[in-house]
């Protein structure tokens, strides 16, 4: 039974991290037209997921990221499992979605799942280890430093592991298709991350105001 603010307050943004991580595995067999370039629809949800990392790590340490971060790939495998399981079973006459319309959508869907686990763990480790580097650089301040620094390099990392583990290995993309894709998906969570800084102060002021404490030196 949760007994303080700070464990609701971890608990609800724990929910939003795990279920975002998730529904952007989900639909990242999709390509969005996004105006000036294409990019994976999986991106989407990404910016939530770079809210909470940063002020998670602040307000309670990089230890509790972390395990999150594994919870979270545990959870994405148990999604993996339920949906090759759906997609395996056999699609009654008369299915709104037929099987080769399902297969098609979630089947897809199974080799980016994989490639994200990967690619998950690898980036918010490289996350939570920047955000702490840069916290201890700056001596706590220049939030935007420790926070749009980390996701510069972490997502870089991100970007091409899921592209190669997804998308090149089981021959959905080229080489050429993965490097185009990798620049205009890293460059868009660029993007993302710099129009984020000022909803990241945004987040700590709130985050401050309900948990009613310092961030955590662990930080």
């Amino acid at each position: 039974m949760l007994q303080t603010r700070k464990e609701i307050v971890f608990v609800t943004m724990a929910g939003i991290f795990i279920t975002s991580a998730i529904v952007a595995e989900l639909i990242s067999c999709k390509t969005v037209d996004f105006g000036l370039y294409p990019v994976i629809a999986g991106i989407a949800p990404w910016p939530v997921v770079f809210l909470l990392t940063d002020v998670m790590n602040e307000y309670f340490g990089k230890q509790a990221v972390r395990r999150l971060s594994w919870i979270t790939c545990g959870l994405i495998a148990f999604c993996f499992l339920i949906v090759y399981l759906a997609v395996e079973l056999p699609t009654a006459e008369g299915s709104y979605v037929s099987d080769k319309e399902f297969r098609k959508v979630f089947g897809g869907s199974l080799p980016i799942m994989i490639g994200s686990i990967v690619a998950f763990m690898l980036s918010q480790l490289i996350d939570v280890y920047l955000f702490s580097f840069f916290s201890k650089l700056t001596n706590g301040k220049m939030i935007w430093l420790r926070s749009t620094g980390s996701t510069v390099i972490s997502q870089l990392v991100d970007s091409y592991t899921v592209l190669i583990i997804g998308f090149l290995i089981p021959g959905v993309f080229t080489i050429e298709q993965v490097l185009i894709f990798g620049i205009t998906g890293y460059f868009t969570k660029l993007v993302i991350a710099v129009t984020l800084t000022p909803f990241i102060y945004l987040m700590h002021y709130l985050a401050k105001g309900l948990l009613g404490e310092k961030p955590t030196a662990e930080g």
